[in-house]
């Protein structure tokens, strides 16, 4: 039965094909998404699944189910399809919505004889202010039994972990004056904003390895000669685990808080951004995915181990709810960076294409292993009880 999966997406990949080129070809940023959402949802609509719009109030994410009727796990596949500004779809988001949806249909083929359910997620603005987070935090993906998504690289890669983060935005309030005639009378809130950083420098020294703090200052004065009365200092927390990351945001807090105070500025602060948990991959889930690459003619050698992630991921908060993977695909030969142009063009090319049918095919017959072992299931959720978070 494994190859009826196979077979479907050989004979209907020219569809995806079309998907991917059109998404490719009509790059939408992150809650814009419409023609994207569009199309995939559609798609899918065609092949018998109930689609929801508009999930969790996000204009352009969707929830499409198939459901067999009978008792079995429920397995969700994730798309992204958000482009970034300019360069387009230069992190593949075009050819990662198209797998989502590819290997959902595909495994919809089968489960009325294995049992289950099948759910496909439209998750938008992942290059921005993730819209798995508000989905995570809405429960939306708490009635799935494992979650997959495949990313493209120019490599294949196991799913491995990221960094926790928190968009962390301090604006600091102050008294304006002129800055030669009477500068006693003013309180700088650009100064609050340099012993900030000063102080979020110092604290580098006492973090661990994987800590990352990063900031920018978007306000800080308008005139030379103008004691500035308001400024804004952002910055990216990140470190392995979203506990660290809480700690690490009290340390930064009580920094602008002394910075305030030594200037006699007054600091609110904010998120301004959403906030992405740690990804912590299933290895057991993992394993069977890299089984299926295999089987589908993959060199095992070709397959990198495990890689620490320094960047974030809202897969993250999935992860954190539900047994997830997150492994990549190679679609080029050259060691392209994603966010280039050069990404960009081989995500739109025959080779980037075929990478996506394959990411496909692992992905529907990793779900009909666990459709059809109950043994992987209960392994998989013994892992993610004890896994750390």
């Amino acid at each position: 039965m494994k190859q009826i999966l196979i077979d479907f997406l050989d004979s209907h990949k020219n569809d995806f094909f079309e998907i991917s080129t059109y998404i490719g070809e009509n790059p939408e940023l992150g809650h814009e998404e419409f023609k994207s959402a569009k199309v995939l949802s559609d798609k899918l609509s065609e092949h018998g699944f109930e689609v929801e719009l508009g999930t969790c109030g996000l204009a352009t994410a969707f929830e499409a189910a198939f459901d067999s009727g009978k008792p079995g796990p429920t397995i969700g596949f994730m798309c992204e399809y958000d482009a970034l500004p300019e360069i387009g779809h230069a992190c593949g988001h075009n050819l990662i919505g198209t797998m989502g949806i590819a290997a959902g249909i595909a495994t919809s083929k089968v489960i009325k004889e294995t049992g289950g359910k099948v759910i496909v997620y439209g998750t938008p603005a992942e290059e921005t202010k993730g819209g798995k987070v508000t989905m995570a935090e809405q429960g939306v993906f708490d009635k799935l039994d494992v979650a997959m998504m495949v990313h493209p690289l120019h490599s294949y890669v196991k799913s491995g972990s990221s960094l926790a983060m928190d968009a962390i935005q301090f604006e600091f309030f102050g008294k304006p004056a002129h800055a030669a005639a009477n500068p006693e009378k003013g309180i700088n809130a650009l100064d609050a904003v340099i012993q900030t950083f000063n102080g979020i420098n110092a604290l580098r020294q006492h973090v661990t390895s994987d800590t990352r703090i990063h900031g920018i200052i978007p306000e800080g004065g308008k005139a030379a000669n103008v004691v500035p009365d308001y400024a804004v200092a952002q910055f990216y927390v990140r470190a392995k685990t979203r506990s660290y990351v809480n700690e690490l945001v009290e340390k930064v807090k009580s920094i602008a808080e002394g910075a305030a105070m030594m200037t006699g500025a007054t600091m609110k602060m904010s998120n301004y951004e959403l906030s992405y948990d740690n990804m912590v991959t299933n290895e057991t889930l993992s394993d069977i995915f890299t089984e299926q690459l295999v089987s589908l003619g993959v060199d095992s050698s070709e397959i990198v181990e495990n890689r620490d992630g320094s960047g974030s991921l809202d897969m993250g908060n999935v992860s954190l709810v539900v047994p997830s993977i997150h492994p990549y695909i190679k679609i080029c030969n050259e060691l392209y960076s994603c966010h280039t142009t050069e990404f960009r063009d081989a995500a739109m090319s025959a080779q980037g294409k075929e990478a996506m049918i394959l990411g496909s095919k692992a992905m529907a017959t990793t779900a009909y292993e666990l459709l059809t072992k109950q043994e992987l299931l209960v392994k998989i959720k013994e892992e993610f009880e004890k896994a750390p978070k």
